[in-house]
């Protein structure tokens, strides 16, 4: 299995009085790295369930090392883990460039999760994952199959 990896841009404005991006945007950060697997990517794969509604159940970061802005930006790697019948959670590493053109795998700045809910906009509930959402979160998880 192989994660989902988007570059996502950090603005210089994402800085706060220490230089640092700050906890709101890091939060977008992984949102816009989020959009691209479970929008771009899925439909890509001809699933577009996911666009109807999603809703965000939980979200767990934890902070490795201070982000400072790079033009490189950041790159943001993806799993899908606890694939259920009406939630998953999409595990990041948040990685920095290293310097020699490359990204830090070994010292990631941030590490998250974030559980999501399909949702139902029409009839504002929650619903099942569909078949063909289930085999496209497999493709990205540890054992390349949802539980």
């Amino acid at each position: 299995m192989a994660p989902y990896v988007a570059d996502v841009a950090v603005r210089w404005s994402d800085q706060d009085a220490y230089g640092h991006v700050n906890h709101a945007r890091v939060v977008t950060l992984l949102e816009d790295a989020r959009t691209g697997l479970l929008f771009d990517a899925a439909t890509r794969a001809g699933v577009a369930a996911f666009e109807a509604g999603l809703l965000v159940a939980a979200l767990d970061v934890a902070y490795r090392r201070p982000i400072p802005w790079t033009p490189a930006g950041v790159r943001v790697a993806m799993t899908a883990q606890d694939v259920r019948a009406a939630s998953f959670r999409v595990a990041y590493r948040l990685l920095l460039p290293d310097g020699d053109g490359g990204w830090d795998e070994a010292k990631p700045a941030v590490t998250a999760t974030t559980q999501l809910v399909p949702y139902e906009l029409a009839t504002a509930r929650p619903r099942r994952l569909t078949a063909e959402e289930r085999a496209f979160l497999a493709g990205y998880t540890e054992d390349g199959r949802a539980a």
